[in-house]
């Protein structure tokens, strides 16, 4: 028997990321989206390329029965999740795609999104979304923070070499590339095409974006000790993916090893062969996240790359993943659909 599934936020990009999946999920049905500017309105008519769906129409929160709901998805802007979530049925299982619940501290919480949390009880008890390293809480879990985008690809590349021993944790610098549909659909004047197509630029640098909170906490916690990367995102003309360079002091070889070896029973995580480099155009439209590793001329340097979708597995794909640990069902269910190409 299926599992109910509602989507809240199925207006924006993720939310239509989460339809586009389900849609071929074998145990899940969606029997509620919500919208709140476009309640009323057909999905096929909000985002075209789900027209061939038979989807119920976008209402409002608080028009949905979650009687019936075995899941909700939370696609909703930061801040906006905290309220809503808090006023659900207690034994609704929660896979809240924004920030608000990914910051374990509640002072650093507000450091970095600038206001005080709004549900701290639901915030001790939400489990951090990165399903590789948190599987088995994830699976026990009634509410799971999915993570941010550019934190999951940093941490995909960070992660196991802290954890093996094999680089300086006082040197790492971490360059991201990221595809416009990070950003969401809200209309931005930066966002515009003839503002946008044809350069780059960085954004929220020097230490100011808000995912470092993320980096803080995890790879802090990993190491036993405080741990602080250099994190500098670009936002590039491109629809969707993430390209994140890590450069990092060790010896490139080990560094090789420590991310083969821990990602080798991974479904969705591939390491190249050494020195081949991933590209976004290689996992676009898909869960799958493909890691390269080279030397660098300078000896005891290397240089690890992380490409993902931002929308699928930095996000959407990454709350399946999690959904199907919670409702037991396979890890992998409506996820092993092959990247788009060319």
């Amino acid at each position: 028997m299926s599992k109910k599934i509602a989507i809240l936020g199925a207006s924006g990009y993720t939310g239509a990321e989460l339809v586009r999946l389900i849609a071929t999920h074998p145990g899940m049905e969606i029997v509620a989206l919500s919208g709140e500017r476009k309640a009323g309105m057909a999905m096929g008519d909000v985002f075209p390329h789900l027209r061939h769906l038979g989807l119920p129409d976008l209402v409002k929160i608080e028009e949905i029965d979650f009687s019936g709901v075995d899941l909700a998805f939370c696609a909703l802007p930061h801040a906006t999740s905290q309220e809503v979530i808090k006023a659900l049925p207690r034994d609704l299982k929660i896979v809240d795609l924004s920030a608000d619940f990914r910051l374990r501290d509640p002072a650093e919480y507000e450091k970095w999104y600038g206001k005080p949390h709004a549900a701290v009880e639901l915030q001790k008890e939400a489990v951090y979304g990165l399903t590789e390293f948190y599987r088995e809480a994830i699976r026990e879990a009634r509410l799971v923070a999915g993570t941010g985008c550019n934190a999951a690809a940093g941490q995909y590349a960070i992660r196991p070499l802290i954890e093996a021993g094999v680089i300086d944790l006082d040197d790492i610098i971490l360059d991201l590339k990221n595809g416009v549909s990070g950003a969401g659909r809200s209309l931005k004047e930066n966002l515009l095409h003839a503002e946008l197509s044809g350069g780059t630029y960085p954004y929220s640098a020097g230490g100011k974006h808000r995912h470092l909170g993320e980096f803080d906490q995890e790879f802090s916690a990993l190491a036993g000790r405080p741990v602080m990367v250099q994190f500098t995102p670009h936002l590039a003309p491109f629809n969707r993916g993430i390209l994140a360079s890590a450069y990092v002091k060790g010896d490139p070889e080990a560094v090789y090893k420590a991310l083969a070896d821990r990602y080798a029973s991974e479904t969705f995580l591939e390491v190249l062969p050494f020195a081949a480099m991933p590209s976004t155009r290689s996992v676009a439209g898909s869960n799958f996240v493909h890691i390269g590793v080279s030397g660098d001329r300078i000896p005891g340097r290397a240089l690890v790359v992380v490409a993902l979708d931002n929308l699928c597995k930095g996000s959407s794909g990454q709350a399946l993943q999690n959904a199907n640990l919670m409702l037991g069902m396979d890890e992998s269910e409506g996820l092993m659909l092959a990247p788009v190409f060319p």
